[in-house]
């Protein structure tokens, strides 16, 4: 049992080395982790099916961005939808408005609540300052609250501590036509350790026949400071500000829809986004047995574009409490409030009513790890919260670890998760622009409905993790989920006049999903290590019998059943480091359209010149000229493919 506690949970002060090739298999197994249980534990004893990505990954993946970053994590499906839409979740239901993977990033929820689910390009962290991002597949309610029902993205920054000095990177190429970072860091005589940092990314448009017009810009300004104030307390104050515009060409419906020329416009769209947002945080440790931390938080997002108009505001304070309580249990409980306040520009294919809103969450938490041995570790828990649409809401799990050996682990779940109602679900009125060959030659709208519910999961899972004599380790997780009251849209004709077909929002489509997840390591040898993943998901939905939803029951196809990635990381002499990862997803279908499955060779050849100073030359989507990855879905933007990418960089930290 633990003997104290840490002062500050989410932020670790042992930091990973630069190089993880450098790291032993068991010192990778063992990376310090905060987001299964809200404490530190040991990567190798999570009760949980578990990815870390550390800087040094990102380092050598060559990748521009945290979607690019997710690619190869088994049981998460990452398509783009065109140059700056990505649609992402974790064990299926995948979407452009994929709507049970919560994403935080240091703690910050970026969940929207308009549509429940994440602008990715608005997501444009420093990837420079990510410690690591902890990936969670499965449930993660009973800590992390509604939403978390599938997975949970942890997108954990370095302290200010670790990121002294100045560095600079410059990423040009074809497809990336620019991301400049400047980052400058010091201390204060008061013992204030901070950063500042500015980023700029321009990104040209991706391949369609038709023309994309889907390139996008955004600049990013931002701070962190981290203060030991005693040798109890720390504080951390942090924020961010982004502006950003985004290209699409968007279907819009003008005047009755159906088959006459004119009804459907091509409209050309740059959305304009900005937001920012403030983060304190405060932890103390009271004694060698409790601790706790205070957070708040203030988001702003703004989204202005033909169809989607969104000016959100956001407060949160939450109060995090751990203590020992008689040797053998590890307590960690809290309470949380959030406010949230909306304004809505209403249009002829966007509308919500009322237009302006503000809704409160309040929710609570507590959770217990038993030692009932050394080596076996049982973990009850549970979440209470209340929200403005769903009202109470509950979300329990029972989790067990046994560490068989000390190089193997066996553990094994079985939780509640819920997916609340978004703010569009209750009062949207959204315009349709089905495909042709659906169009029944009227106006079609999606409409939400106060009686919409909460979509309910019941998960269980089972997993072991094997790390034999350091040369070679593997994780595997299996899952079986079972889902009631998930999301349809039911249509129906209304006579008027004028005539349209009405689709509420309702809660008639349930099933099941069953999967494999399996993650496996080999240290050939010195400065060389292969890794590979494969995933495997089988969904199963089935309609209530008083529904008549034809596409809703579509979305089982909508994630590959495949995905396979093996990669590795070799280190030359000279300091050269050379990269090479080949990905493969299976085939999907959305709306009866198939996109085929896709191989794909993404390469990195790396120099370090100096200490601090690095150059690289990378190349992304290799085998193929253009591939698709996935299409919209309710807003009906024109997708285009992915083309390869070749670009340069060059980072030099001094």
């Amino acid at each position: 049992m633990l003997t104290a506690l840490s002062v500050q949970a989410a932020t670790l002060d042992d930091t990973l080395p630069d190089d993880l090739t450098e790291m032993s298999m068991e010192a990778l197994m063992d990376i310090e982790i905060t987001s299964v249980a809200k404490k530190p534990q040991k990567k190798s004893a999570a009760a949980a099916a578990i990815f870390v990505i550390t800087n040094d990954d990102l380092r050598r993946w060559g990748v521009t961005s945290i979607p690019e970053a997710l690619r190869r994590v088994p049981g998460v499906d990452v398509a783009k939808i065109d140059a700056n839409k990505w649609a992402i979740t974790s064990r299926g239901f995948n979407s452009r408005f994929a709507n049970k993977l919560l994403v935080l990033i240091d703690g910050r929820s970026v969940y929207t609540p308009l549509f429940a689910g994440v602008y990715w390009d608005n997501q444009d962290v420093v990837l420079q300052d990510v410690e690591r991002i902890e990936v969670i597949r499965g449930p993660g309610g009973t800590l992390w609250g509604a939403n978390a029902v599938n997975g949970v993205i942890n997108i954990i920054t370095k302290s200010a501590t670790d990121t002294q000095g100045d560095m600079v990177s410059v990423t040009a190429g074809d497809e990336v036509r620019g991301i400049g970072v400047a980052r400058h860091g010091g201390k204060l005589k008061n013992g204030i350790n901070y950063r500042v940092y500015a980023k700029y990314s321009d990104y040209d448009e991706a391949y369609s026949s038709a023309g994309a017009h889907d390139d996008w810009r955004s600049g990013q300004l931002g701070f962190r400071s981290d203060w030991m104030q005693t040798d109890r307390d720390s504080i951390t104050l942090q924020g961010d500000y982004y502006r950003g515009k985004a290209g699409q060409q968007v279907s819009i419906a003008n005047g009755p829809a159906g088959p006459s020329p004119g009804t459907i416009n091509q409209v050309i769209d740059d959305t304009e986004t900005d937001g920012g947002n403030l983060l304190f945080r405060w932890s103390r440790m009271t004694d060698k047995s409790s601790s706790f931390t205070l957070q708040i938080y203030y988001d702003h997002v703004g989204l202005d574009g033909k169809v989607l108009y969104e000016d959100r505001d956001t407060f949160d304070m939450e109060f995090q409490h751990r203590f020992q309580w008689m040797d053998k249990h590890d307590v960690v409980w809290g309470f949380d409030y959030r406010f949230t306040h909306d304004n809505t520009d209403n249009n002829q294919s966007f509308e919500l009513d009322p237009s302006s809103r503000s809704v409160n969450l309040y929710s609570t938490f507590i959770q217990d790890e038993i030692s009932l041995q050394d080596n076996l570790h049982l973990t009850l828990g549970t979440k209470l919260e209340h929200n403005d649409f769903s009202g109470f809401e509950y979300q329990p799990s029972i989790r067990i670890a046994w560490g068989m050996t000390a190089s193997q682990t066996l553990w094994g779940s079985v939780s509640r998760a819920v997916r609340t109602p978004a703010r569009g679900e209750h009062d949207v009125i959204l315009r349709l622009v089905p495909p042709p060959t659906a169009d029944p030659g009227i106006p079609v709208y999606a409409e939400g409905d106060d009686g919409y519910d909460s979509e309910v999961l019941t998960a269980y899972e089972l997993g072991y993790r094997l790390n034999h004599n350091n040369i070679w380790s593997t994780d595997v997780a299996v899952f079986y989920n079972d889902y009631d009251k998930l999301r349809t849209l039911d249509p129906s004709v209304d006579p008027g006049p004028p005539a349209t077909v009405r689709s509420p929002f309702d809660n008639n489509l349930s099933g099941e999903t069953y999967g494999l997840e399996l993650v496996s390591q080999w240290q050939v040898g010195p400065g060389w290590r292969l890794n590979a993943s494969y995933s495997w998901l089988d969904m199963q939905l089935r309609l209530d019998s008083n529904s008549n939803d034809t596409l809703s029951k579509s979305s089982e196809d909508a994630s590959p059943s495949s995905k396979a990635t093996i990669w590795s990381a070799f280190d030359f002499g000279n300091k050269l480091q050379f990269d090479a990862a080949l990905r493969y997803v299976g085939d999907i279908e959305i709306y009866e359209t198939s996109i085929d499955s896709y191989v794909e060779l993404d390469l990195r050849l790396g120099w370090e010149a100096r200490a601090g100073l690095e150059f690289s030359i990378i190349g992304q989507n290799l085998l193929d000229n253009h591939h698709p990855e996935f299409l919209p879905d309710f807003i009906n933007t024109r997708p285009t493919e992915v083309e390869r990418s070749i670009y340069g960089r060059v980072t030099w930290a001094f």
